[in-house]
């Protein structure tokens, strides 16, 4: 897998953006923009209805996503794992985002996402 082998800054650089846009569509509760770069296994998962709960759920308790920071990458022979210290609007604490990605045909695809 390339994307293994390339530095923390360079899979930053592909991550972050992604994941940017994970956490504003799941503001603005937009199951199509959320999905778009899921792997097909993961949008079978992620029904709209089920996003929208989720959403609903956690903006009504946690609030937003607010600051995030970078903790690690992990790297395995098929997939990567980046983890961020992640904080919400309304709940204070720290929280763990995570995000598995894998290449699949010249793209980079979200194969499991979460924040706990």
């Amino acid at each position: 897998m390339e994307l293994a082998r390339q530095s923390d800054e360079e899979i930053l650089k592909i991550a972050i953006p992604i994941m940017d846009n994970l956490m504003a569509a799941s503001t603005a509760i937009d199951h199509a923009r959320h999905v778009a770069d899921f792997t097909d296994r993961l949008k079978a998962g992620m029904t709209k209805e089920h996003f929208d709960k989720v959403c609903r759920y956690y903006q009504g308790e946690k609030g937003y996503f607010a600051e995030r920071e970078f903790v690690a990458v992990f790297r395995r022979p098929q997939s990567i794992v980046i983890v961020w210290r992640q904080r919400f609007t309304k709940e204070e604490g720290e929280f763990v985002a995570e995000m598995i990605m894998i290449e699949k045909d010249g793209r980079y695809l979200v194969d499991h996402v979460m924040v706990y």
